[in-house]
């Protein structure tokens, strides 16, 4: 099959070699070489990244005080969350069957925006509130398999 001259376009990317493509073709290869240097910059971009800081923190609560503790608990996090650039999200979630044991999710910006948050007056308030609180707690740094989310609807 003959190809019009037209419906041609030719590309020299080195001395000697010439690839012709059809205008279609030429169409899916711009998006292409578009898509991988999008790619590239992204990945250029993130590895530049400082890592995030995500932790798990698991809490055993005197079952006597748990309403407070937990009080104590939604004020600390919602203070950080929204005055701390580096306090990505808290989440503290119980058990259903065991109400006094409490998981918090952690994720922080990097190392440095998890230090200063323990820094931070409403920290050391919570810390000071809940010590008597607390029977157990254990802290658990995690690397992330996958991390998705919706945006607040």
């Amino acid at each position: 099959m003959k190809l019009k001259p037209r419906s041609i376009s030719r590309y020299r990317f080195q001395k000697n070699y010439e690839v012709k493509f059809r205008k279609p073709q030429r169409r899916l290869a711009t998006a292409l070489v578009a898509f991988t240097l999008m790619m590239f910059s992204q990945l250029s971009a993130f590895s530049q990244e400082k890592p995030r800081m995500i932790r798990i923190a698991r809490i055993v609560v005197d079952s006597a005080q748990l309403e407070n503790y937990k009080a104590a608990l939604r004020e600390g996090i919602e203070t950080a969350v929204r005055v701390e650039p580096g306090v990505l999200s808290l989440s503290a979630v119980y058990e259903k069957q065991h109400p006094t044991h409490v998981t918090v999710f952690e994720i922080y910006a990097d190392e440095d925006a998890y230090k200063a948050h323990i820094q931070t007056a409403h920290f050391k308030k919570y810390k000071n509130t809940v010590k008597d609180m607390v029977k157990s707690l254990e802290l658990v740094d995690v690397s992330p398999i996958a991390m998705e989310a919706k945006p607040k609807m």
